[in-house]
């Protein structure tokens, strides 16, 4: 590799020499002085692991060519809420998580690292995402009515939607999971549901859904764990209140949102919430299968 040639006859003068070796060690100062104290660095760096990183930002990028950057970026977020409530809920309970990671037109799932205890550990976990996800979309819906925003506006009946949907007791929704600790036969009626959806707006994440469900039905049905279910009357009470509040909740959500909306005749409801018709269905899975 070639060097530039170097006038050894000609150096610079002592003071010049002096001043810009203290502007080098001023900036590796001041560059320490900040690296020791944003400590937040490191944790954010522990958790958003490259694959969340990378992913996330792929997806933003795709959503960003049907709905623009704006909308695509705050949709990304609500997503990103609700898997933070399942990694909460799962740190709670001691469960390893894995990093989320997002699938464009399906979500992203977060990987549960261990098997929960029985199915109100997993009611627990599932419901995490859901909880956390609403309080997501009532901040959008409080800064639309501060800001008279009708784009976070309709971020929020997105977000209220889309909460909404993963509630469907089929797993592996949210739903799903939950419904197992208020009652299996709640699947029956999730299945007739989701299929009447799949006739009125035919899609391919709803046949995922029904396929990945039918099969989690059947091998629970085969391979039964001994005890799984086996929880209090308690437990089942308190998942059954906490299941319908939600549902209750995220309906009443989407009703004020769209009132917000349909009062902002500005805003193009067509294109930004087309993300509730492409991407139905998102937040698919939730997390990966525990393992064995």
């Amino acid at each position: 590799m070639d060097t530039p040639p170097v006038d050894y006859a000609d150096p610079k003068p002592p003071a010049e020499r002096t001043r810009s070796r203290g502007r080098i060690g001023g900036l590796i100062a001041a560059a320490a002085l900040f690296l020791g104290k944003a400590k937040w660095l490191v944790a954010i760096a522990k958790f958003a692991k490259f694959p969340t990183l990378i992913t996330m930002a792929l997806t933003i990028g795709i959503y960003a060519q049907f709905f623009g950057w704006p909308f695509a970026v705050g949709f990304v977020l609500l997503i990103l809420v609700h898997e933070l409530g399942h990694a909460a809920a799962m740190k709670y309970l001691g469960i390893p998580a894995g990093a989320p990671v997002f699938i464009p037109f399906l979500g992203a799932v977060i990987a549960m690292r261990g098997r929960p205890r029985d199915a109100y550990d997993e009611a627990f976990v599932g419901a995490g995402g859901p909880v956390i996800g609403s309080l997501g979309a009532l901040g959008c819906l409080i800064i639309a009515f501060m800001t008279e925003s009708p784009m976070m506006a309709a971020l929020a009946e997105t977000g209220f939607l889309l909460n909404l949907f993963n509630l469907m007791p089929v797993s592996p929704l949210d739903g799903g999971r939950m419904a197992g600790a208020i009652s299996r036969w709640l699947w029956i009626p999730g299945f007739v549901v989701l299929v009447g959806l799949f006739f009125v707006m035919p899609s391919p994440i709803l046949v995922l859904v029904l396929i990945l469900g039918a099969f989690t039905a059947w091998q629970r049905y085969k391979a039964p764990v001994e005890g799984y279910y086996d929880i209090t009357p308690g437990q089942r009470t308190t998942m059954g209140l906490t299941y319908f509040w939600l549902i209750a909740t995220l309906v009443l959500g989407m009703q004020v949102a769209g009132a917000e909306v349909g009062q902002l005749p500005e805003l193009h409801l067509a294109a930004w919430m087309g993300a509730g018709t492409h991407v139905l269905g998102g937040l698919v899975g939730g997390w990966g299968r525990p393992r064995a």
